[in-house]
């Protein structure tokens, strides 16, 4: 058994079976969607959410065991390490407990303690310490000699001798922590010589701020140590400084007299010059993490439901980049996503050709046969979805705006490139805007997620652990959807699960050599795939037109014996179970159980053979904007108009209203009861009715709210 299964599954609250088997199926190289959905019978049905807290709770319990070998190492090396110490470090079970032990024993530079204890120092804050002495001057007689040239220098030595006893002692830190985790506050002050320049009036709400750090938001936090880094704001984290101290000094200091009076001032140093800026730095850090670790929670919510975005599918789009001054760019896209044509068109300022632009487009979508034309929702896009929705076309097509976030980065990424070799980033960022229509999913794998635009104070958190959780979601999004096998792009294979940049590369090359793939059982072909990598990724290929229908379904090629069994109990082929309701019904999946397919499995079987391949994307709908309302200046108070949501953060939701600058819905005002957590009342690219309740024009700020209004 895993050396921590016990402890996780304790800690989770899940079957320690479960657990086990999870951890032995991740130690193989199993990845989370492979075990999430085939391997149910031995993990006892537990879904990704919970796989992936195992999973990471694993890795930093190992990486905490690691930090305790490394300490016991050091330790040991001095020669203090005792048994009664080797085993309290064996039963630490949070970090800052560690680290507490430690701290005595941990190289550190050359400390005022330290030097005093070179010069024989020890003995002395030994007896002031004992608080038995009624004359500790004479006593330091004894110690005057070499620099120490009086008493106060040898009494000043003992004194920060003490002062570091103090702030190493394990169960003095653990009460100032406790102290700074119920009621440490942050306080942010402004830069006074900047407080007027433009810059900082973004952080203005910060300028003199100060909250009890345990209720402090993560995106407040965030915003202030921005300020900071910036130069703007000067923040800290402080406790009671006299209800710390007093609390030592009742733990150290006994009755009165000489001695107790120079362990006070110690402990006072000990504290104002150790104790403090340590709790001050592990309280910043802790609560930064904490923040990070939220704000990455929502940025990858974000991303899975863009990712999840309803898909248009496989139509032959129109993709129009919006411009200004150097026109609109548009693209002409196959079914397949493919560049027919491009061109450009300028019927806004300071061209102002409409009639021309108006015939490049009639004609494209005519020659083209354009189904779908997708507007970038950037600068012009409010003007060219005006122009467009005045076009006569001679068959009919449908018009939506597309978020082109990241599209400039994907158009001059290396992956834009290989696409397109011959293009400029023009042409490129308007197919990019044209194929987000037709599939999102495909079309976003291929840009840094952080470059998307959904996420809240993404430059400010860990930039690994953020990149790590992002590409976890991506990965999730892609398997959850499925892929399929002779249309993906490399990058969309290459977060299959149990394939990487390497085999998709291969399968995209076997394809072009060999021509598209008639089964799954055909990746077995492929260079450098083999048993194992299949075994991970064929349930989550489809094959559209395959001689097999289950190569276009989730069910995995283990479980094609089983279904064949059912086929022949039923005295039918496959494709019958699938198309004839009456013959699924003639199913009795008990009779199928086996050592190693179960309910949860074969359940799973059953909802495939009703909707093969089943995309789990929600239907494209078409958005207009108010016509009215075009600018800022457009808006009054007291409007009522359609939004789409396009950012989500922990305060609140931000709409677009067709003005060129989103206004934000706070999460006060979602709904007409209390919102923890704005997802639970809008998504991502909703479509949304919203009223505006103030406009902000210094700050360009636009205020919404959603509460008396039904949603659209």
């Amino acid at each position: 058994m895993n050396t921590f299964t016990q402890q996780i599954a304790q800690e989770l609250s899940l079957p320690v079976q479960g657990v086990e088997n999870t951890l032995q199926l991740l130690n193989t190289g199993c990845t989370i969607p492979f075990i999430s959905r085939y391997r149910k019978e031995r993990t006892g049905n537990l879904d990704e959410v919970a796989i992936g807290h195992i999973q990471e709770r694993c890795q930093w319990l190992e990486g905490f065991q690691k930090r305790k070998e490394s300490i016991l190492k050091s330790i040991d090396s001095q020669g203090k390490l005792t048994t009664q110490l080797k085993s309290r470090i064996g039963q630490c079970v949070e970090i800052a407990e560690l680290e507490d032990l430690y701290l005595p024993f941990k190289p550190k530079r050359r400390t005022k303690a330290q030097i005093a204890r070179e010069q024989g120092l020890e003995p002395l804050a030994s007896l002031i310490l004992l608080q038995q002495e009624s004359h500790p001057k004479e006593k330091a007689c004894a110690f005057v000699k070499g620099i120490i040239t009086d008493t106060d220098t040898a009494i000043k030595g003992a004194q920060d001798i003490i002062a570091e006893k103090i702030s190493e002692d394990e169960q003095t830190r653990k009460e100032i922590r406790n102290i700074y985790k119920h009621g440490a506050i942050i306080t942010s002050k402004v830069v006074t010589k900047i407080k007027k320049e433009e810059k900082a009036q973004k952080y203005a709400d910060y300028f003199d701020f100060s909250e009890p750090l345990k209720h402090c938001s993560s995106f407040r936090l965030l915003a202030m140590r921005r300020g900071e880094s910036e130069g703007i704001l000067r923040v800290s984290v402080s406790a009671d400084d006299e209800e710390c101290v007093h609390r030592l000094n009742r733990r150290f200091i006994q009755g009165q007299g000489a001695c107790q009076k120079l362990v006070r001032e110690a402990v006072e140093d000990g504290f104002k010059r150790l104790i403090k800026p340590s709790m001050e730095t592990e309280f910043s850090t802790l609560s930064k993490d904490q923040a990070c670790e939220e704000a990455i929670d929502v940025f990858a919510e974000n991303l899975r439901q863009l990712l999840l975005a309803p898909p248009l599918g496989p139509k032959r789009v129109l993709g129009v980049d919006p411009g200004f001054r150097t026109g609109c760019k548009v693209v002409c896209l196959d079914a397949q996503g493919n560049l027919l044509h491009h061109d450009v068109i300028k019927p806004h300022p300071p061209v102002n050709d409409w009639s021309g632009a108006a015939k490049q487009v009639e004609r494209m979508v005519r020659d083209y046969q354009i189904e779908a034309i997708a507007i970038g929702n950037g600068t012009a896009s409010r003007e060219t979805s005006d122009f467009i929705h005045k076009l006569k076309f001679d068959h009919p097509v449908q018009t939506f705006v597309v978020s082109e976030d990241g599209a400039s980065v994907y158009s001059a990424s290396e992956t834009a490139r290989e696409e397109f070799p011959h293009e400029d980033v023009t042409v490129r960022g308007a197919v990019s805007i044209g194929r987000r229509l037709m599939d999102p999913l495909a079309e976003l794998v291929k840009i840094d997620p952080k470059s998307i635009g959904v996420g809240q104070y993404q430059h400010d958190v860990d930039q690994s652990q953020l990149k790590n959780r992002l590409d976890q979601t991506v990965i999730s999004c892609v398997n959850a959807v499925g892929v399929n096998l002779n249309t993906a792009s490399k990058h969309l294979l290459s977060y299959v699960s149990g394939l990487g940049p390497v085999l998709s590369q291969n399968i995209v090359d076997y394809r072009k050599k060999n021509g598209a793939f008639a089964s799954r059982s055909q990746l077995l072909k492929v260079p450098r795939l083999g048993p194992a990598a299949y075994r991970q990724c064929a349930a989550f290929l489809r094959i559209p037109d395959a001689k097999n229908p289950l190569d276009n379904s989730a069910v995995h090629p283990e479980s094609y014996p089983v279904v064949g069994k059912m086929a022949e109990d039923c005295n039918c082929t496959v494709n019958d179970l699938i198309h004839q309701p009456e013959k699924r019904k003639m199913i009795q999946i008990k009779n199928y159980i086996t050592d190693t397919i179960g309910l949860p499995t074969l359940s799973d079987i059953m909802k495939e053979l009703e909707k093969p391949g089943l995309d789990p994307r929600s239907q494209i709908e078409v958005f207009e904007f108010d016509p009215n309302v075009k600018t800022p200046e457009d808006l009054q108070p007291g409007m009522v108009l359609p939004g789409i949501v396009t950012n989500i953060t922990q305060f609140g939701a931000f709409v677009d209203i067709g003005v060129h600058q989103d206004g934000l819905v706070h999460i006060s005002q979602l709904a007409d009861h209390f919102v923890k957590n704005p997802n639970e009342v809008v998504k991502l690219h909703q479509h949304v009715t919203v009223r505006v309740i103030d406009l902000d024009t210094i700050r360009h700020r636009i205020s919404l709210s959603m509460r008396g209004i039904v949603k659209g």
